[in-house]
């Protein structure tokens, strides 16, 4: 797959992500494009790296193919986690949130991490699109809530209260 040197270039050219300006963005996505060809054909990264260049450059478009290959691939763990997560969100920019809702819903019973909350807000953003915004906010306070120094057992609760059916 990836080796520590392959993978500390990739790191340092998303550091350097911000030195392209808009009219780099091609530039930028050559850079990841010659890290990708030095994976195996194969490899899930590949894909991964490329949507993720093409999302962060404003091509929502050019990134959900790549982002279902990758997965397709078997990308998994934190990488295919935040894939699901960015292809959820890319997926509500081209007019498509339902299938954002789909990918990610079963990411709220997954194995806890550092990305839960980065899927609640997506989600929050695709069941707002869908003019679901009751259930958006309420994932967002669920989420919320723990952060906060006071007040999480009321805002846990309130965000309870926004989905639970009145009886």
């Amino acid at each position: 797959m990836s080796t520590p040197d392959w993978e500390e270039r990739l790191a340092a050219a998303w550091a350097r992500f911000d030195d392209y300006a808009e009219e780099g963005a091609a530039d930028f996505r050559a850079v990841i494009d010659a890290l990708v060809a030095e994976l195996p054909g194969d490899s899930p990264l590949g894909p991964f790296e490329q949507a993720c260049a093409w999302d962060s450059t404003g091509h929502s478009d050019r990134a959900v193919p790549l982002y279902r290959e990758a997965l397709e691939r078997g990308l998994d763990g934190y990488r295919g986690r935040r894939a699901k997560i960015q292809l959820a969100s890319s997926l509500r920019n081209v007019g498509k949130p339902e299938q954002g809702v789909e990918l990610l819903t079963p990411e709220l019973d997954a194995p806890s991490d550092e990305l839960d909350d980065a899927v609640r807000a997506t989600l929050a953003l695709c069941l707002s699109s869908l003019g679901r915004d009751r259930a958006g906010l309420a994932l967002v306070l669920g989420a919320l809530a723990p952060h906060l120094p006071r007040y999480q057992r009321s805002m846990a609760n309130y965000a309870r209260l926004l989905v639970e059916p009145e009886g």
